[in-house]
């Protein structure tokens, strides 16, 4: 069971992002706020939980949280800023949703480019630690899928509905027979250069 992070008479608000390995599709990132007596037990790092255990759980955190939001950054921005800034920015972005101001902010990872005036905490591999960074990853992760799968109909021969954008052999195989689409990061790496062809 995770911990559940807190400091007296302080809201404290969990983030996490999904996508930031991926070479297509956007960056999602999730804000959420749990009641201090949430608890269930499949909760975890959304890594290490099934497809089917994070669509269980998300309507469960919607459902119960105080406050939850969800950003987007897509990957022409990515390409523009950068993955680290629109990283911030979907955490930003999110922050941005809740609809009760967090007294501190939770967040998965190392770094953070503050936001507003609000205190933050960054702590490694955090969404393996702690409740409310756990559950923003379950949303984040269960929002880009859903949003992957949409694209996936778009162009179903780079098979978004399963590989969700990360580079994976198969994906690579295809960006190298048939190119890139509007959906890829260009300023990523689509190909490793082995699989480079030099004319």
């Amino acid at each position: 069971m995770l911990a559940f992070y807190r400091e007296e008479n302080k809201v404290i608000c969990g983030i996490d992002e999904a996508g930031r390995g991926c070479i297509a599709g956007p960056v999602v990132a999730a804000a959420v706020i749990l009641p201090d007596d949430f608890s269930h037990p499949l909760l975890n790092d959304s890594k290490k939980l099934s497809e089917e255990q994070r669509n269980l759980l998300r309507p469960l955190i919607e459902s119960a949280a105080i406050a939850f939001g969800v950003g987007i950054v897509d990957n022409q921005i990515v390409d523009e800023i950068n993955i680290l800034q629109a990283t911030y920015r979907a955490m930003h972005l999110a922050t941005d949703r809740l609809k009760v101001l967090p007294d501190l902010l939770l967040i998965d990872g190392n770094r953070f480019r503050p936001y507003k005036n609000i205190a933050h905490k960054t702590i490694i591999k955090g969404d393996g630690k702690y409740m409310q960074i756990a559950a923003a990853s379950v949303l984040a992760k269960t929002y880009r899928d859903e949003m992957m799968e949409r694209l996936h109909l778009e162009f179903p021969a780079y098979n978004w509905q399963k590989n969700k954008g990360y580079p994976t052999l198969a994906h690579r195989a295809v960006v190298k027979e048939l190119g890139s689409c509007r959906y890829h990061r260009q300023t990523f790496q689509l190909l490793k250069p082995e699989q480079l062809t030099i004319f």
